[in-house]
C-alpha cells in the first residue's frame, strides 16, 4: 500500500531547504516528502504554500522565511520575482560559484557513478553582471500595448523589460528601440494562440567595439514596412552594424527558422576570444559570455594537452572558436557541425585568422564521425561540445572506436554530462577531472569541461 502524500494544495508548511536543485529552486522535505520552493536557500527555514502535489513532490512558494541563510542578498533587478530569465540573482556570488559545483558533484555522483570523481572549484566570472553578448526576447502585446522582454518562469506569458541586468547594455538598447519603433509603425505582432500577426522575436547581438547586430524573427515571408523600420533602427542605435529578417513560419516553439534575408548592412559581426576573431552570423553559435568563454576554451586546450603532433576531432564545433582554439597547438583539426551558416563562418574565420591546419565538415556528428572512422581517419584527441541532449551512443562508441588518447568533454548539462561519462566509462576512458566555469551568473545553469583518458589495456 502505497504512503498518503503528507502535503495539500493550498496548505501551509514549515520546510527546512536543505540544497538547490537543477533549476535553482530549493528542495527540503516534509516528513520525507520532496518539496521544491523557488527563491528559497540552503540552510533556510521558509513557510510555504503548496501549490502542486505529485505522487513523489511537491511544488510550493515562499510565504514567510522563518531562519533566513548568511547567502541571501537583494535582487538588484525590478522584475526578478516575475521574469524566468535569472534564477539566482538572490544567492550571494560567492555561494552561486559553490551550489554550481555541488550540482556537478551531485551529478557525476548519482548519475554518473563516479563518487571518486574530482570537481574543481567553480571558475566565477570578474562580475555577474551586463554579460550576455546574446539576447533573443519574443514579442507580444499587452492591454494594447507592444511589450516585449522574458517569459516569466514555467509559462509564455512575457515580462516586459527595459533593463535586463544580465545582457550587455547595446541588447538592453535593441529591446527598447524595437519596442518603441514597432509601436510607432504599428506593425503587427504574432499571437501564438490564433497564429495571426508578423512579429514572433527580437534577436540582439552585441560584438566587438559594441557593434550591434538586430535579428526581427517573423511569422511570415515580408516584413510591413521593413525600410522605414530599418531606417528608424540606424537613427535610434547609432551601432547597429547589421539588420536581418528571419523567417519561422511553423507553429511551434522553435525561435529561428531557416531562411534568414539582410535587410541592411553587414551580413555578419565579429568578436573575439583571445588573439582569435570570429564572424558571427544570425543563427550561429557563439558563447554568450566572451570573457568567460576564453576561460573555458584555453581549459579545454590545457586538458587536450598538445604537442603540435596530434590529430584533434572538435565535433559540434559551431563557428569554429574551438576548433581554432585547438589548431594554435595541434597538427591538424577537422570540425564538425550540422549548420551550415555557422560552418561557412568557421572557414571564413579560419582564413582571416590564417589557420591553415583546419578542415571543416558540415553534418550530423552522429553520422559524419563513423564515416571518418570507416574512411580510416584517427584522432589522438576528441573534443565535444554537444547540445543539451550531450551525445548519442553512437557518437559516443566512434570516439572510442578511434581510440584517442584523451577525450575533452565541454557540456552545458551535468546531467547529460554525467550520463556520456558513464557511457565512455564502459567504453574504456575513464573521467579524471571536471572543471566548472560559470558562464552564466546569476542563472542555475554552469558550463564544464571533462578531461577523460583512456584506460590501458
Amino acid at each position: 500500500m502505497s504512503k498518503k502524500v503528507p502535503v495539500e494544495k493550498g496548505k501551509a508548511y514549515e520546510i527546512v531547504i536543505n540544497t538547490l536543485g537543477t533549476s535553482g529552486e530549493g528542495v527540503g522535505r516534509y516528513d520525507e516528502f520532496t518539496v521544491f520552493v523557488p527563491y528559497a536557500l540552503p540552510g533556510e527555514t521558509v513557510e510555504t504554500v503548496i501549490d502542486e502535489v505529485k505522487k513523489t513532490y511537491a511544488k510550493g512558494h515562499v510565504k514567510k522565511i522563518i531562519k533566513q541563510s548568511a547567502d541571501r542578498v537583494e535582487p538588484i533587478c525590478g522584475i526578478y520575482d516575475k521574469c524566468g530569465g535569472c534564477q539566482l540573482q538572490h544567492l550571494d556570488y560567492m555561494a552561486q560559484l559553490n551550489a554550481k559545483r555541488q550540482q556537478v558533484i551531485d551529478a557525476v555522483t548519482r548519475i554518473g557513478k563516479q563518487p571518486d570523481l574530482h570537481v574543481e572549484p567553480t571558475i566565477g566570472a570578474a562580475t555577474p553582471w551586463n554579460y550576455r553578448n546574446k539576447m533573443q526576447f519574443p514579442i507580444g502585446r499587452d492591454k494594447g500595448k507592444t511589450i516585449i522582454g522574458c517569459f516569466a518562469q514555467g509559462s509564455h506569458a512575457i515580462i516586459d523589460t527595459t533593463d535586463c541586468h544580465i545582457q550587455k547594455e547595446g541588447n538592453n538598447e535593441v529591446v527598447n528601440a524595437v519596442r518603441e519603433i514597432v509601436t510607432k509603425l504599428n506593425i503587427p505582432v504574432y499571437n501564438e494562440d490564433k497564429h495571426t500577426g508578423v512579429l514572433r522575436h527580437v534577436v540582439g547581438r552585441v560584438g566587438k567595439n559594441g557593434d550591434i547586430m538586430v535579428v526581427i524573427v517573423t511569422a511570415t515571408k515580408t516584413m510591413p514596412k521593413e525600410k522605414e523600420f530599418v531606417k528608424m533602427l540606424r537613427a535610434r542605435l547609432p551601432k547597429v552594424v547589421s539588420v536581418h529578417q528571419n523567417i519561422q513560419t511553423y507553429h511551434n516553439n522553435v525561435i529561428m527558422g531557416r531562411d534568414t534575408k539582410l535587410l541592411w548592412g553587414r551580413p555578419t559581426i565579429q568578436d573575439s576570444i583571445g588573439r582569435l576573431n570570429f564572424h558571427i552570423s544570425p543563427r550561429s553559435f557563439f558563447q554568450v559570455n566572451t570573457s568567460q568563454a576564453e576561460v573555458l576554451y584555453n581549459k579545454a586546450l590545457e586538458y587536450a594537452n598538445l604537442s603540435g603532433q596530434e590529430t584533434v576531432i572538435d565535433a559540434y564545433c559551431g563557428t569554429g572558436t574551438i576548433t581554432l582554439f585547438l589548431a594554435q597547438k595541434a597538427h591538424s583539426v577537422i570540425g564538425i557541425e550540422i549548420v551550415k551558416p555557422a560552418i561557412l563562418d568557421a572557414q571564413k574565420n579560419a582564413r582571416d585568422n590564417n589557420v591553415r591546419n583546419a578542415e571543416f565538415i558540415v553534418g550530423d556528428a552522429t553520422k559524419v564521425m563513423p564515416r571518418l572512422y570507416k574512411q580510416g581517419v584517427r584522432a589522438d584527441v576528441v573534443v565535444v561540445d554537444p547540445p543539451r541532449a550531450g551525445c548519442t551512443p553512437t557518437v559516443l562508441e566512434t570516439f572510442a572506436n578511434m581510440q584517442p588518447e584523451r577525450i575533452v568533454y565541454v557540456s552545458c548539462n551535468p546531467a547529460s554530462l554525467a550520463r556520456d561519462i558513464a557511457i565512455l566509462d564502459e567504453l574504456g576512458y575513464k573521467a579524471v577531472k571536471v572543471q566548472p566555469v560559470d558562464m552564466f551568473p546569476c542563472t542555475s545553469h554552469v558550463e564544464c569541461v571533462t578531461l577523460l583518458q583512456r584506460k590501458e589495456s
